[in-house]
């Protein structure tokens, strides 16, 4: 079954996200104002400063005060995030099967 290899390659992925903290520099997309600015962009839409404070991350820093480990607060980062997404996929397919049941 496809199944078992697709968790497999999943579980893979998860723990290798720490590798993101070997990296230099910051994350894709974790910019603010300042950063942008330093990074060379001379241009930035007066709708940034407007949208930039929408969404805010569930865990801020990757900093889990109870375990005072990044590692594991990005593996943990990473399981929430995969587990929001199968939930997610999971009720989609469950309403879509519905819907067609009705068709």
């Amino acid at each position: 079954m496809l199944f078992r290899p697709l968790l497999i390659a999943i579980s893979a992925f998860i723990f290798l996200v720490p590798l993101g903290l070997l990296a230099p520099g910051t994350a894709w997309g974790e910019w603010d104002r300042v950063k942008l600015a330093s990074l060379g962009l001379g241009y930035i839409p007066q709708g940034f400063d407007r949208w930039n404070n929408l969404w805010r991350a569930p865990i801020p820093g990757y900093n889990v005060l109870a375990f005072h480990n990044p590692f594991i607060a990005y593996i943990l980062s990473a399981l929430l995030g995969v587990a929001l997404i199968i939930g997610i996929v999971m009720v989609a397919s469950i309403l879509w099967h519905r819907l067609l049941k009705k068709i």
